[in-house]
């Protein structure tokens, strides 16, 4: 639709939302025109560690129309048996793997990886790049010290505020396919402009492989 008259500060604003959201809009300015239509990529789900969760948590992605992508080194895990549905497997540390991807503002990414050495270079990238959505599994406990951590490698409250941790709605999952489905829920809010943070209070489902 037509914004009508509008300062250059509030087209500018109009036009950083279009390219971000998609969609088309139409700005007027001292009798000129100006005409934005935006074409974004599928959204994009990247899934750091091969483990159960992430089996249904691709299917989940794919019936919503998510690109998807699993980033492991542990060659075991990241087998095309288990993972025949997704759309690429990169075998590689998690920083070396996200290096390869476009992260742009239509990516979620999710750490299953529990252990430090795989989830810290992870998080740490994701936080350096404009992805939409980041999320981590385990307890309060644990996402309280990762945050520490974090702290100490640099990171701002600010920008440890982008995690969403631990991870996934609140629907008292069990099951891998229950916690698969809270996480990708929570993933669909964030992107539609929810807020599910008052009910984020997953409690460390297990993820093991």
């Amino acid at each position: 639709g037509s914004l009508g008259a509008a300062d250059t500060s509030d087209i500018r604003d109009r036009i950083r939302a279009i390219v971000r959201d998609g969609g088309t809009t139409q700005a007027e300015q001292n009798g000129n025109s100006l005409f934005v239509e935006a074409h974004l990529p599928p959204p994009h789900l990247v899934i750091i560690g091969g483990v159960h969760i992430a089996m249904p948590l691709v299917s989940f992605a794919n019936t919503l129309g998510y690109q998807t992508t699993i980033i492991d080194a542990r060659s075991q895990f990241l087998t095309e048996e288990r993972f025949a549905h997704a759309g690429r497997l990169i075998d590689a540390w998690p920083d070396e793997g996200l290096a390869q991807l476009n992260l742009h503002p239509g990516v979620a990414a999710v750490c299953l990886a529990h252990d430090p050495k795989f989830e810290d270079p992870a998080l740490e990238a994701l936080l350096r790049s404009d992805v939409g959505y980041i999320g981590a599994m385990g307890s309060r406990k644990t996402s309280a010290e990762r945050r520490e951590r974090l702290k100490l490698a640099g990171f701002t409250d600010e920008q440890l505020d982008r995690i969403y941790g631990p991870v996934g709605l609140n629907i008292g999952a069990k099951s891998p396919a229950e916690v698969a489905l809270a996480i990708m829920a929570e993933i669909v809010a964030v992107r539609n402009g929810k807020s599910p943070r008052q009910t984020n209070v997953m409690v460390g489902a297990k993820s093991t492989a």
